[in-house]
């Protein structure tokens, strides 16, 4: 108690201290007038951090100290905080006080997906390096979902389908860094052909609200982005949630293998606004948030005009109003594709994924009731509304309902987007849809849902590919992203290919997937791996990961010890 007895000098007026600075890095004044002409006269918005970072880091290629210390200035948040968002995301790069103080001139990104090693890619990720120069970085990304051309190399913006050393050489040389236009149906020829009249029948009143739902559930339609929840219960447990309801879509489609977004959306967007259009409709939505993948360059330019298009003339009359639409943009990062984490980024936050429940439906984007869908849902709303819910669900096969789009990569003689039968198997799919195999390669094993999905040997190539069909044999659909292996190929090589990216991709969050996934990926590099220590490590990551990332993880890895032990064996 002595230490606390307050003495004569401890009440004598002590001498004034100097005022310290204020923490953090000071702001150049050159660089804030520098950020401020770009970022225009409209007030900061905490929601559009992400935006604002796309923003510096397009025009310098990269985020100087300096510009983050600005910007942190401009929005009023902590240094601290914007370095932690800037940091999350693999696109964006940062540059400390002492690196480098210019970007490189050219980033060309070598795609090392599992279809895309399966076609080359490391070879020319250790050729490359010496063919284009010292002013040319190449360095190894993740997925950037164009496997129907593997391999794919990415000269700045603009991708080199079925790379070789001589075509990536010539996309530098030629100045071809950015992705070429798409040939899309624009919104003139999408209306010619019908398109929004639905849209304009359910404002007038021929349908109801209540219709389309009923006719969604009839149809068994169910989200297509990986996790199946049946689209027309989810519009009506938003509807009945209070106003003002949001509506997010997900485009961010990183699981390696998938494709078929963007496939669809380079074709024919505004069949897609019309569905998203139609469930705003029907659900009551405020506003629309549109999340787009960042490696998706081209097709963000053209949404965009085409969103400018739509809404200078608004298909609707008098009676609704065109709800407000934001494109977002990603930043790279694959667990931005779960729902909650792709709500944080749309915030402007680091893509954590949330606890729940609460779930999105009640407590989502700013904290209001939110419809999350994937895009392909969207895609399929219209044509299934006006041919019948009885049409689509008789189009399935083996006793499964619907239509599903396989984005499908790997040994076969046809590769690409293929809309079939839900239900179909990997054989009839690999038969009728694709070509058979390449020449010289028969089936071996196959990915039904990316690296997520698990992997399966030949011999379970006839199990219906469709919701709860594969999960009996330690796999899942999730996207339908299929990938197909032959006797040429390695199960345990696509296994550490997952995993290295499974690893590079948590976001760190929880302890059993931030070590699950690096200490997996290490033991799975040695000639031998430890059966007992991995089975640990799966239960583990299984039962205890926040969010489907390090749930899903350890499936290629315990599908290759529960069906190809003999590959453990050499």
């Amino acid at each position: 108690m002595a230490d606390d007895i307050i003495t004569e000098d401890d009440r004598a007026p002590q001498p004034q201290r100097a005022r310290r600075q204020s923490k953090g890095r000071g702001v150049d004044p050159a660089v804030r007038a520098e950020l401020l002409t770009w970022l225009g006269a409209a007030p900061p918005r905490r929601e559009l951090l992400v935006e604002y970072l796309h923003l510096v880091n397009d025009r310098l290629g990269m985020l100087p100290a300096a510009h983050l210390a600005a910007l942190a200035e401009w929005m009023r948040l902590p240094q601290a905080e914007v370095y932690e968002v800037a940091s999350f995301y693999h696109h964006f790069e940062l540059r400390k006080e002492g690196d480098a103080a210019q970007a490189p001139a050219l980033t060309v990104r070598v795609c090392e997906g599992l279809a895309c090693e399966m076609a080359g890619a490391r070879e020319l990720l250790q050729r490359l390096p010496d063919l284009l120069g010292r002013e040319v970085r190449v360095v190894a990304a993740p997925c950037v979902g164009r496997c129907e051309s593997a391999p794919v190399v990415v000269v700045h913006h603009n991708p080199v389908p079925h790379a070789d050393p001589a075509a990536v050489q010539a996309a530098v040389a030629a100045g071809r860094w950015h992705a070429p236009a798409t040939a899309h149906i624009g919104l003139d020829a999408y209306r010619a052909a019908g398109g929004y009249a639905l849209l304009r029948e359910c404002v007038a009143g021929t349908r109801s609200a209540e219709s389309l739902i009923a006719t969604l559930e009839a149809a068994g339609l169910r989200g297509l982005g990986g996790a199946g929840f049946p689209a027309g219960r989810k519009w009506r447990l938003v509807r009945a949630q209070p106003a003002p309801r949001l509506l997010a879509v997900n485009i961010d489609e990183g699981e390696p293998g998938t494709f078929k977004d963007r496939w669809y959306l380079e074709r024919d967007p505004h069949r897609f606004v019309e569905g998203l259009l139609l469930a705003a409709w029907a659900v009551g939505v405020e506003a629309v948030y549109i999340y787009l993948r960042d490696e998706y360059h081209a097709c963000r330019a053209m949404l965009e005009g085409e969103l400018q298009r739509l809404r200078a003339a608004p298909p609707v009359g008098a009676g609704w109003t065109l709800p407000r639409i934001e494109l977002r943009r990603g930043a790279g990062a694959y667990v931005c594709g779960e729902e909650s984490a792709m709500i944080e980024s749309i915030e402007g936050k680091r893509g954590l994924p949330r606890l729940r429940p609460p779930y999105v439906a009640e407590l989502g984007l700013f904290g209001r009731p939110t419809l999350v869908h994937n895009f392909e849902t969207l895609h399929q709303v219209r044509e299934i509304v006006e041919r019948g819910a009885d049409w689509f669900a008789a189009q399935g096969r083996h006793g499964r309902r619907g239509l599903r789009s396989f984005s499908v990569s790997g040994r076969v003689a046809d590769p690409g987007v293929k809309r079939a039968p839900a239900g179909i198997t990997l054989r009839e799919l690999v038969g009728e849809f694709c070509g058979g195999m390449l020449p010289g390669h028969e089936l071996y094993a196959y990915l039904p849902g990316g690296a997520s999905g698990g992997i399966l040997p030949a011999a379970l190539a006839d199990l219906p590919l469709d919701f709860d069909t594969l999960q009996p044999h330690g796999a899942f659909i999730g996207s339908a992203a299929v990938i197909v292996l032959s006797q040429h190929d390695r199960a345990v090589d696509a296994a550490r290919n997952a995993m290295r990216f499974f690893r590079d991709e948590s976001c760190g969050q929880c302890t059993p997937c931030r070590v699950g996934t690096a200490r997996a990926s290490a033991l799975l590099e040695a000639p031998q791996w430890d059966l007992a220590l991995l089975a640990e490590l799966s239960q583990v990551m299984r039962e205890a990961s926040i969010c489907g990332l390090g749930q899903a993880a350890p499936k290629v890895m315990d599908g290759v010890v529960k069906y190809f032990p003999q590959e453990l064996a050499r």
